[in-house]
Order: structure tokens, then sequence, then C-alpha cells
């Protein structure tokens, strides 16, 4: 069973920064892409952004693309996501999840991710 546990979430104003935080508490961490979505009230879990299990190859969803980067320390079983230049339509509950995704089509695909945390509040005023 693998367990995530997401920190760093909370309050801030547009143009502040955020860095979220995963730990997986697995052996495996290494093999395993990492990703975080997140969710608006009364919709699905959308992708943010994701990180292959090596670290070698990452993925943005449009609207984070230049303002947001995930990465990973496999020494530590953490991924991060560094949020800057944060805008209010940035709020949203964001989860980190694990998965064994190899096909670069399939690292925006939520049912490809078999482990989830249990998600951390971000909230963005003007």
């Amino acid at each position: 069973q693998v367990q995530l546990v997401e920190s760093g979430g909370g309050l801030a104003q547009a143009g502040d920064s955020l860095r979220l935080s995963c730990t997986a508490t697995v052996s495996t961490f290494s093999s395993y892409a990492m990703a975080w979505f997140r969710q608006f009230p009364g919709q699905e879990r959308d992708f943010v952004a994701a990180i292959s299990w090596s670290g070698g190859s990452t993925y943005y969803t449009d609207s984070v693309n230049g303002r947001f980067t995930i990465s990973r320390d496999n020494a530590k079983n953490t991924v991060y996501l560094q949020m800057n230049t944060l805008k209010p339509e940035d709020t949203a509950v964001y989860y980190c999840a694990a998965g064994f995704v190899f096909d670069r089509g399939s690292y925006y695909d939520t049912s490809k991710y078999r482990y989830w945390g249990q998600g951390t509040q971000v909230t963005v005023s003007s």
C-alpha cells in the first residue's frame, strides 16, 4: 500500500509563490510516475503537471506552463510543485498521484494513477 502525504498548501495573494510537497511511503518511489491534479468545486480533477519516474520528462497543462515547475527527489521519496505567479484561478484542492505511467499520452489521464494523496487546499486572493 502506497500512501501519499501532501503539504504546503495555504493562502496566498495573486503574484505570490507556494511550493507543494508530496511524500510517498514506499520503497519503490523511483519506479512511479508522479503527477499533480487539481479540483475546482463541483468539477472533475484536472491535470496540472506530471514527471516521469526518472525525472527526465515533465508535462504541464497550458494554463500553468511557465509558472509551475514539477520536480522530484527520489532519495527523499518526494515530488514537488513549485507554483509561481499565482492567480486567483489557481484556487483549488491540489492532489498528488502516483502510477506506472510510461506512455506520453497517458500522463494526463486520472485513471492511469493508482495512488492519490488526500489533497491540499490552495487559495489565491486577488
